[in-house]
């Protein structure tokens, strides 16, 4: 009869183990495996790869109390290994016990945000516990962060395996946030009746691929948000907007303030973000050997006010106070000096929704300026204001050798009533905060 840990002694030093059970486990033979990392863990109590491959053996006979058990000793060695981390979520999972694993997938994914599958079991497990609202941004985040590695985009770029989890988490995605969506027009069909929104009800479905949206055009190619049945064109004629009048009546006293930012040294920033091959690639070339550079001087941005900028520019300001801006929470209005370098020529691009309209009132305006808009040019003139649609393909250059500079608002399209303007506020602001929250944080953030 054998003493107790002879086999432990036959076993020889802890390496020999753990390459013993390698091999075993990659020839298929878990059960001499398991055996063997078993011998290992008599000797290392805490070898993390011992635990682990014990844990999922015992995991799959349905042991989960013991396979918890043994990633919990793990974890206490790794110091919070994420992969520890999502196993033992798993096998929490398995067990019944989806609190426990929602916690644990969690603190895995704090430490490795972009781990798209476990993403979407923490979806199931907010699921199981009726967490409605967290299981849609689980699975909408797991979904967005898989594809964004071109993976779940279809069957053939989706494991066997995760196949029916993965169309399950998308219909409840898309049904999920449609109810969110239409829910946040509720206040406004009891304020206006659904009558007045039956438009905005179509673009929300254009925009959840409910129903094609059908562009007239091929030139227009709104990147977020369509609006149907308005005119749609790229200029539009002034007589649409009465307060162009003042605008332009004010065009020396916004000069004269633009010049004084640019004679103090003022710093602009670069429209598209920091420099860099990324930035500009694609959106900015050259027609000289110089650098392309287009700048801004914001007073508002993605809709929040600068105020250090208002304060230095009060009259250019005030008028713009005066204006009917579009004002969406985080999203607009967009004003702004836009200062063209020399020489660079933005490339056609498209804008993200056709419900506002972009206007320019020109400052400075050297020769060889000019804007196309679905393809027919339009040459600013000093303190003669240009409105058009953005989501029509565009682009802008400056030939010269001096900056060109124009004033930069936003407004409504003409042909949105009151309660299409105040139910596109709502839905965008919907939209907007459930997108922020579903951000995929980055480690250690």
């Amino acid at each position: 009869m054998s003493e107790p840990h002879d086999d432990i002694r036959k076993a020889g030093p802890p390496e020999a183990s753990r390459s013993t059970a390698r091999q075993q486990a990659q020839r298929g033979e878990l059960d001499a495996a398991e055996k063997s990392f078993l011998s290992l863990l008599e000797q290392q109590p805490q070898d993390v790869e011992a635990l682990r491959f014990v844990a999922e053996r015992q995991s799959a006979r349905g042991e989960h109390a013991a396979a918890i058990q043994h990633l919990q000793l793990a974890l206490e060695a790794t110091q919070d290994d994420p992969a520890v981390r999502v196993q033992l979520a798993a096998t929490q999972m398995a067990a019944g016990d989806f609190g426990a694993a929602a916690a644990s997938f969690r603190a895995g994914l704090s430490l490795a945000p972009r781990m798209f599958v476990a993403r979407l079991q923490l979806g199931i497990a907010l699921e199981q516990l009726g967490q409605s609202h967290e299981a849609l941004k689980a699975y909408f985040m797991a979904i967005a962060s898989a594809r964004a590695h071109g993976r779940w985009q279809d069957d053939a770029t989706t494991a066997p395996g995760l196949r029916d989890a993965v169309k399950h988490a998308a219909n409840y995605v898309n049904q999920g946030r449609a109810r969110l969506f239409r829910s946040a027009l509720d206040p406004l069909r009891a304020r206006y009746g659904s009558s007045e929104l039956v438009r905005v009800e179509r673009s929300l479905a254009i925009y959840l691929l409910e129903e094609p949206a059908n562009i007239p055009d091929p030139r227009q190619k709104p990147k977020f948000l369509y609006f149907p049945d308005i005119a749609s064109q790229p200029y539009y004629p002034r007589e649409h907007f009465p307060w162009l009048q003042t605008l332009e009546a004010a065009t020396d006293t916004v000069r004269d303030e633009l010049r004084a930012v640019m004679s103090q040294g003022q710093s602009f920033e670069a429209f598209l973000g920091p420099p860099s091959p990324q930035g500009t690639r694609g959106m900015l070339d050259s027609s000289s050997d110089r650098e392309p550079a287009w700048d801004a001087y914001f007073f508002h941005r993605h809709g929040q006010r600068h105020e250090e900028h208002y304060a230095r520019c009060p009259q250019t300001s005030a008028l713009l106070d005066a204006l009917p801006l579009v004002r969406i929470r985080d999203h607009a209005p967009e004003a702004l000096f836009s200062v063209l370098s020399p020489g660079t020529h933005i490339l056609p691009h498209t804008g993200v929704t056709n419900t506002r309209l972009v206007t320019h009132l020109p400052l400075i305006v050297p020769p060889d300026c000019a804007i196309r808009v679905g393809g027919e040019e339009h040459i600013w003139q000093e303190g003669r204001c240009v409105t058009f649609d953005d989501t029509w393909e565009h682009e802008a250059w400056n030939r010269s050798e001096e900056v060109r500079v124009v004033l930069i608002l936003d407004s409504w399209h003409p042909d949105l009533s009151e309660a299409e303007r105040a139910a596109v506020t709502d839905l965008v602001e919907a939209i907007g905060d459930f997108n922020q929250s579903c951000k995929v944080p980055v480690a250690g953030g």
